[in-house]
């Protein structure tokens, strides 16, 4: 019988289209998460207006927009210059975020690996084989041994026919797991970026406290000069003295501690950068040069699980191990190779691709695993409890994320009460000190009382910053919580320059 090359591959052909079509996939198939309909997020309704001292500095009125999304670039709404550009140096440069696109893309080449399998192997191969074959072998006893060389160029194909769909379910995870390393640099990404806006918030605290601390260093060195030439006249005590001196030793503690703090924020910043301190100088923000912005977009539950990252990675884990439950399944049923083999063979290399030389064979196995010992099963049972742990994980992270949305909104909305009731002690404790000093300047208060104006306008003054500050990176956690808007950027994440 002659076959040729057409008819041998038109025949592998068939039997691997009808296996095809004959296969099904075991194993569930993945039912996507239901959308969870919520009537608010929070426990106490927030306001849809957030109103504060809009004279100073963070004391904005913000307002939740109905329909507004998180644009991409969403700490442009800072309106920040040196933090955009810090932003985007960081987001070319910092390892972390190329170690997570290196994963992805390993992901994707995995993914690919197990796509391979659907196809059929085809390699090719050619041999040389010197051979000696004794008059036995033809049925004689004497004589010499039949020596001759024999040539042989052959195609091999081979393919594991996915009769119980294994292969398909093992692209399915392999894809799975591919877009949970997507998510997972989307989650690295807005990590990344919410960092850096908030250590540059506060950075610009730390700075503004430095300072304030400075000023007011400065006046009570002063009155402290003032103090001692009392006790000199002897209209005061030495318990006055050693007082004020002590409250300037506290102070500059504090200066210190403020100058200690700054230099590790401004180091990290450094770091978001994939630079190192000493030779590369980060911005020196304030928060004047801040815009707090004031459109903030209202918060929407079923929006949010498509938005988050973290919760798009979580269900990719979810599919991915659905799947595995499929190819545990499929282990348990037949497998199918299918072989084939065309060639030629003669005894010189000159006749190799001549008539008569041609050669071909085809083969089908079956496989039906009878006893394993029980590891197939308990295989099965392993990739089942798995699902089960990626499901509450799932559930777990859904949960924190909107946690950390609640805790957003609860913590702008006290933020911009918690501005108002700062600005309003600040100028009080001002107005208070400068008429505490002038009566203690005519003998009408003693020095206990100065002591105590000083210290409130000392922490007041401090706390307005920190409270000016807050109300920056609360409304930065709240657009990270949303998702960070990664939705709306045009192109990758980040960009490997040591990738070509």
């Amino acid at each position: 019988m002659k076959i040729s090359t057409k008819n041998f591959f038109s025949a592998l052909y068939f039997v691997v289209l009808l296996g095809t079509l004959a296969a099904c996939a075991v194993g569930p198939d993945y039912q996507a998460r239901e959308a969870l309909q919520l009537k608010q997020i929070t426990e106490k309704k927030v306001p849809l207006e957030l109103k504060s001292e809009s004279e100073i500095v963070g004391g904005a009125t913000q307002v939740f927009v109905e329909g507004k999304d998180t644009p991409a670039q969403w700490w442009h709404l800072f309106g920040s210059k040196d933090l955009n550009q810090l932003v985007d140096t960081s987001l070319k440069n910092n390892p972390t975020l190329g170690v997570a696109e290196a994963t992805l893309r390993s992901a994707i080449e995995t993914a690919n690996v197990q796509f391979g399998s659907l196809f059929p192997a085809i390699s090719a191969g050619t041999s040389v084989t010197p051979q000696s074959v004794p008059p036995s072998v033809y049925g004689g006893t004497t004589g010499t041994n039949n020596i001759y060389t024999l040539y042989n160029a052959n195609i091999n194909v081979t393919y594991r026919l996915d009769l119980f769909g294994r292969t398909r379910r093992a692209i399915e995870s392999a894809k799975a797991l591919a877009d949970y390393q997507q998510f997972q640099l989307e989650t690295t990404y807005l990590s990344l970026t919410s960092n850096i806006v908030t250590t540059a918030i506060k950075e610009a605290a730390q700075r503004e406290q430095l300072l304030a601390t400075a000023d007011i260093l400065r006046a009570q060195q002063e009155f402290s000069k003032v103090i001692t030439g009392q006790f000199e006249i002897g209209t005061v005590s030495r318990i006055d003295v050693s007082s004020q001196n002590t409250l300037v030793a506290n102070t500059q503690s504090q200066l210190l501690t403020y100058e200690k703090n700054l230099a590790i924020t401004r180091n990290m910043l450094v770091a978001y950068t994939g630079g190192f301190p000493g030779e590369t100088t980060p911005p020196k923000f304030s928060l004047s040069s801040l815009t707090l912005p004031t459109e903030i977009p209202a918060v929407l539950p079923s929006k949010l699980v498509r938005q988050r990252p973290d919760i798009r990675a979580a269900e990719a884990q979810l599919m991915a191990a659905n799947a595995q439950v499929g190819v545990a399944t499929a282990n348990l049923l037949p497998q199918i190779n299918l072989t084939g083999v065309l060639g030629t063979q003669a005894l010189a290399s000159q006749a190799l691709f001549g008539p008569g030389a041609g050669l071909w064979s085809l083969g089908a196995g079956l496989v039906q695993p009878i006893m394993q010992g029980g590891t197939l099963t308990a295989q099965r049972r392993v990739v089942e409890a798995q699902y089960e742990q990626a499901v509450l994980n799932y559930q777990a992270v859904v949960v924190g994320a909107f946690q950390e949305v609640s805790n957003a909104l609860h913590a702008l909305d006290i933020a911009a009460q918690t501005l108002k009731s700062a600005a309003t002690a600040e100028k009080n404790a001002a107005l208070g000190l400068d008429l505490v000093r002038q009566q203690y300047q005519l003998g009408t208060v003693n020095y206990l009382a100065l002591l105590n104006a000083q210290t409130q306008y000392q922490q007041a003054r401090i706390n307005l910053i920190q409270s000016q500050a807050e109300r920056f990176s609360n409304t930065a956690a709240l657009y990270a919580a949303l998702g960070g808007g990664w939705w709306n950027r045009d192109g990758p994440a980040y960009q490997s320059t040591l990738h070509k």
